[in-house]
C-alpha cells in the first residue's frame, strides 16, 4: 500500500521532465524577410494646387516713368513774322508719341478743344480749365472709347486775334493764320518725347484749312512728316484752295492723308477734292450735321468724333 503514493510522485516527475524538454526544443518563429516598404503614394500627403490663377490684362496704359506728367504745359510759338502764338502742349503716355495739332474755328480759341486734348491724350486726367461754354465739344460723357492702348502728344493754340468762344476771332487775317498754321506745325516737331515723323492735324472751319495747308507745307521742308489731315467744314478759309492743297498733299511721298467731313450744304468742297488725285483722300458727309465744331455732337451717323479716332488710327501706323 506504501508503493502507491510513490509510484504517484515518480509518474509526476517524468511528466514535469518531459514538459520541461519540450519547452527546450519548441522552435521560435524568426522573421527573415523585412516588410516590404510602404509606397510614396502611402507616404506622401496629397499634393496642393500653388499656381497662382492667370492675372486678367489691364484697361488702362501702363505707368510709364519715362514719359512727361499728364498736366498740359503752356508753349509760346513764334511765327516766321515774329508773332507769339500761345498753346498748350498735353505730353502722351507713351515714348516718341504721335503728335495730333488741333486748329479751332473762328468762333473761338485754343479752349474749343479742352476737352478733346484730353480725350486724345488718354491718360485719365482731368480738364484743369474752365471751358467757355456747354456745347457738345466740352461734354465728354458721349466721347467714344478710347482704346486703352492709344495715347497721342495732342498740341493746341490760338490764331492770332481770336478769343475764347463766343467771342472768337476779331478780324479776317486769312494770310496771317496760314503763317500760324505753318509755324505750328513746325514747332509740333520739337515737342519733348514726341516723334518727329508722326504728326498730323485735325482743324474745324479756318482750323479745317489750317490742318491741310500746315500739314502739305511740313512736308515741303521735312517730307513725309505729317501723314495727314482731318477738315470739319473747309471752305478756303486762308486764302489758300483747299482742293489744291489736297492735291499736292496727294503728291508727295508716300501720299498725305486727307480727310474731308462736312454737312451736305458744304459738301460740294469735298466732293470736288475727291477727284484732286490723292488716293489717300476719303470725303464724309454727315447729313443731320452743321458747320464746324458743330459737327462734334452726339447722334449723328457717320459720328465724326469716332471718324477723329478711326483717321488716327489710320495715319499713325
Amino acid at each position: 500500500m506504501k508503493s502507491k503514493p510513490f509510484l504517484m510522485v515518480a509518474s509526476l516527475i517524468l511528466i514535469l521532465a518531459l514538459l520541461a524538454a519540450c519547452a527546450k526544443t519548441a522552435p521560435t518563429t524568426v522573421i527573415t524577410e523585412a516588410p516590404e516598404e510602404p509606397t510614396a503614394a502611402a507616404t506622401t500627403p496629397p499634393q496642393v494646387e500653388t499656381t497662382a490663377p492667370t492675372a486678367e490684362p489691364s484697361s488702362t496704359p501702363e505707368v510709364n516713368e519715362n514719359v512727361l506728367p499728364p498736366d498740359p504745359q503752356i508753349v509760346t510759338i513764334t511765327t516766321d513774322d515774329n508773332f507769339t502764338l500761345t498753346g498748350y502742349y498735353y505730353p502722351s503716355a507713351q515714348e516718341n508719341a504721335p503728335v495730333v495739332v488741333l486748329m479751332h474755328w473762328m468762333a473761338g480759341d485754343h479752349n474749343d478743344w479742352n476737352e478733346v486734348a484730353i480725350w486724345l491724350q488718354n491718360r485719365g486726367f482731368t480738364n484743369p480749365f474752365e471751358n467757355p461754354g456747354s456745347d457738345p465739344w466740352w461734354d465728354p460723357t458721349w466721347f467714344p472709347t478710347m482704346p486703352a492702348e492709344k495715347s497721342y502728344a495732342v498740341l493746341t493754340f490760338s490764331f492770332r486775334g481770336c478769343q475764347p468762344y463766343p467771342a472768337g476771332c476779331q478780324s479776317v487775317q486769312r494770310e496771317n493764320w496760314l503763317k500760324d498754321a505753318q509755324a505750328v506745325m513746325q514747332f509740333a516737331r520739337a515737342l519733348e518725347g514726341v516723334d518727329p515723323n508722326r504728326i498730323a492735324a485735325i482743324g474745324s472751319s479756318i482750323g479745317a484749312d489750317g490742318a491741310a495747308d500746315g500739314c502739305k507745307l511740313l512736308n515741303d521742308e521735312f517730307p513725309g512728316t505729317c501723314k495727314g489731315a482731318l477738315s470739319l467744314s473747309p471752305g478756303d478759309y486762308l486764302g489758300v484752295s483747299y482742293v489744291l492743297t489736297i492735291q499736292k498733299m496727294g503728291k508727295s511721298e508716300p501720299a498725305a492723308a486727307a480727310w474731308c467731313i462736312a454737312k451736305p450744304g458744304e459738301y460740294g468742297i469735298c466732293e470736288t477734292a475727291e477727284g484732286a488725285g490723292n488716293d489717300a483722300f476719303k470725303g464724309f458727309s454727315i447729313p443731320d450735321g452743321d458747320h464746324g465744331n458743330k459737327l462734334l455732337s452726339p447722334d449723328l451717323d457717320p459720328l465724326p468724333m469716332q471718324l477723329i479716332l478711326d483717321f488716327l488710327d489710320e495715319v499713325m501706323k
